[in-house]
């Protein structure tokens, strides 16, 4: 059904029910009923033409005609999911009106969320328009100045935003996927009470966050408690939310249901400096430092993982690195035998927000990852920020990395092949370290698969990061803490911070800022694709047949489609650095240094990404008549005379907007590295999700590449979460998805 013919057919339905409920009669419950559907015809006819404009130009900020995403098309598929329900709700009410087994407060307490739901979303339709009026062509953030910027995202974060945390959580998504993410947020309005009663979160137990009744039985309750958590609370308790997942008991379970290895061992690299060839003269040598930034030098831990025990994961020199993780456990069984080494390796770099998780949380999908490469795997416990804020993280996995590709042997490998990924923060990893690799002169790995990776990390509003409106994993609150953090801008005195980080969950060390374990089984097919084709990575021209995965809303299963050498310099660069800088740009003199001093002042970012110019004509064309509609660009002014969003009762929002210029710094945000380090980037798998909102991230990123040429493809998954990979057991569309993955491997 088009969007016209279901705006006509709610509003139809909306007259008729409200026609019925004012002839019941004085009562409060016919009122209440009446009103609501005068307000969802209000609200629907109001959105319609908002909707229809952003459809109408959606199509010029895909990537290619084969992989339609992005941020606008996302926020119109959103709200077509709450028309759709409403419409459902409003025939379901037709249908039984009159019956005696009608559950009146019931329908009604639905009607007004869902209600309150489309009026937001009303809200997000025309900041949407105001970007794209605001925005110049081919831009999907926010190019305002930095003042403009702030005015916005200020405005933004006073909307109400417990409506999607209560009855209608997660609606856009899959309904398989839904009571997860009703357990998840009774877990987390249950912690927060904990976490407010104790501070330094001791006593608190895996099996007190899911037994709190109250917010069980009454979703209105739990999402305006939602609602004060995800505003109101700081990073360090995030952090020991997310510890969750490295319960002993939670992690133990987790392995339960995974591979089986061989080998998973922690290992600690000393910070000791070593050589390493350079690629442009294997004769010459650069010294690959230990990590320095805020702490030191000190040592770097990896995880090994490998399905075999390969040649060299048993040696005196691999054992003499080995750290302790507990008590051993006497194995009563054979020794097992050796095999050769691989000729693969995957070096991993896990999400969380640059603020938690370690690989302990990440392993039975990487066990699972092994088993169906055949190769090893490391993965990376870099250093957390706010307490190691950037650049260490960067540090240590550029440290590790270089380690791995000088040691290979003694992980299992003959290093013929090496590929990076992560998920999110851990995709911004790879891309950093890659193009640190490329800055240094030594080798570069030989394929990236990201997952819905952080590609900017300035403070920029774009369609798809107006979703975090209502998502409940990454609403916008938490990722700008997150990234604060991370930037070394955390502000707030905690004296006991290491016991309130750490000591929530015991012996816990890390987190997770995902809620899941991100990238599951069948993403080891893209990273198989890298680690078999690698030899073609010289090849600079994109693959034509990018693929996509679509799925309408109705349809429940998804469907297939068929001393650094000759560098550019590190300077930093804003939006309009970016457009100034010509096709024929030439390297500068290379600079190495990451610290705040070589970051220069901040600039305003207030101009366009990367379209073609020919592409650019056609769609200012297509946006001079909203332009001309919409007259000042002040936020102010993005809503229609008469139209009032609800407002949150939670008072001020604790959200930093980070505007350090250090956000700025291409090893922080690729997307605004320069065009010859980009070109120094092996190819690019990116694995993204029509609903998460830092799926633009992903798609201007893919468009950047695809301009110069590098090869690039972008998969896209709809009505699944940020995370959707690691939970291929929870549904029938994850487990199709990843199944589609693995076909892809033996193909």
């Amino acid at each position: 059904m088009d969007l016209r013919t279901m705006t006509q057919s709610l509003v139809t339905l909306a007259e008729d029910n409200m026609a019925f409920f004012s002839s019941q009669g004085p009562g409060e419950t016919a009122r209440r009923l009446s009103n609501v559907f005068a307000g969802v015809r209000e609200q629907a006819l109001g959105l319609e033409p908002a909707l229809g404009s952003l459809l109408s130009v959606a199509h010029l900020f895909d990537l290619d005609p084969e992989t339609p995403a992005n941020g606008y098309r996302s926020l119109v598929h959103t709200a077509r999911c709450c028309l759709a329900h409403l419409l459902h709700k409003s025939r379901y009410v037709a249908s039984n009106r009159r019956s005696i087994f009608f559950r009146t407060s019931h329908n009604l307490a639905e009607l007004e969320a869902y209600l309150a739901a489309l009026t937001q979303l009303r809200a997000l339709a025309y900041y949407a328009q105001r970007l794209l009026a605001t925005n110049r062509p081919g831009g999907l953030f926010f190019e305002g100045d930095e003042g403009l910027t702030a005015d916005f995202l200020r405005e933004y974060v006073t909307l109400h935003k417990g409506c999607f945390y209560g009855r209608c959580l997660g609606f856009q998504f899959t309904p398989s996927i839904r009571p997860f993410l009703q357990t998840i947020s009774i877990g987390l309005v249950s912690f927060g009470e904990h976490y407010k009663r104790n501070e330094s979160g001791l006593g608190v137990t895996a099996s007190s966050l899911f037994t709190s009744g109250r917010f069980a039985i009454d979703p209105e309750l739990r999402g305006a408690e939602f609602e004060r958590i995800t505003q109101n609370l700081d990073v360090h308790f995030w952090k020991a939310f997310w510890n969750i997942t490295e319960i002993e008991v939670l992690s133990s379970l987790a392995n339960m249901a995974s591979a089986t290895v061989r080998v998973s061992r922690l290992i600690s690299l000393p910070p000791e400096a070593f050589e390493m060839p350079l690629t442009s003269d294997p004769k010459l040598t650069v010294t690959i430092s230990p990590p320095l930034a805020h702490t030191g030098p000190g040592p770097v831990l990896i995880r090994l993982i490998s399905y075999d025990l390969r040649e060299g994961q048993d040696s005196e020199e691999l054992n003499s690195m080995v750290k302790s993780e507990g008590p051993r456990i006497l194995e009563l069984r054979p020794r097992p035998q050796q095999t050769s080494r691989s000729r693969s390796l995957v070096v991993h770099f896990h999400g969380g927000g640059f603020v938690a998780q370690t690989s302990k949380s990440h392993e039975p999908y990487l066990k699972s990852w092994a088993q169906e490469l055949g190769a090893p795997i490391i993965s990376i416990d870099y250093s957390l920020a706010p307490e190691a804020p950037f650049p260490r993280a960067l540090e240590e996995c550029f440290f590790a990395y270089c380690w791995a590709v000088k040691h290979c042997a003694l992980l299992g490998s003959t290093g013929e092949r090496i590929c990076l990924a992560g998920d999110s923060a851990g995709g911004n990893l790879c891309f950093t370290v890659a193009l640190r690799a490329a800055a240094y002169g030594v080798r570069v790995p030989d394929g990236i698969m990201a997952a819905y990776p952080a590609t900017m990390l300035q403070s920029a509003a774009s369609p798809s990061r107006l979703l975090s409106l209502m998502d409940p994993l990454l609403p916008l609150s938490v990722l700008s803490k997150c990234v604060s953090a991370y930037a070394g801008a955390e502000t707030e005195e905690h004296p006991n911070s290491d016991e309130k980080a750490l000591g929530m969950m015991g012996l816990v060390r890390r987190d997770t800022s995902l809620l899941l374990r991100d990238l599951r089984l069948g993403a080891s097919s893209w990273l198989n694709s890298f680690l078999e084709f690698s030899g073609q990575k010289s090849q600079k021209t994109s693959s034509p047949t990018v693929e996509s995965m679509r799925r309408s809303v109705s349809e429940a299963a998804l469907a297939q489609p068929e001393g650094p050498v000759g560098t550019d310099s590190l300077k930093i660069l804003t939006l309009k650095d970016l457009n100034l800088k010509s096709s024929s740009e030439t390297s500068e003199t290379p600079e190495m240094s990451l610290s705040v001093e070589t970051l220069g002042p901040s600039t305003p970012s207030d101009v366009n990404f990367f379209l073609r110019p020919e592409e650019a004509r056609e769609e200012a064309e297509a946006k001079e008549g909203l332009s001309a509609k919409d007259g000042s660009s002040r936020v102010s002014n993005a809503f229609p005379e008469g139209f009032h969003p609800r407002r949150t009762s939670q008072g001020a929002t604790q959200m930093p907007l980070y505007s350090s210029p250090i956000v700025k710094n291409p090893f922080m945000s690729p997307l605004l590295a320069s065009d010859n380090m980009l070109k120094t980037l092996p190819p690019v798998h990116i694995v993204a999700c029509a609903l998460d909102p830092m799926l633009d991230d992903s798609v201007m990123f893919a468009r950047r590449l695809r301009a110069l040429g590098q090869p690039v493809t972008l998969r896209v998954v709809e009505d699944l979460p940020h995370g959707f990979l690691s939970l291929a057991s929870l549904c029938r569309e994850t487990r199709q998805a990843a199944e589609l993955r693995v076909e892809g491997a033996g193909s």
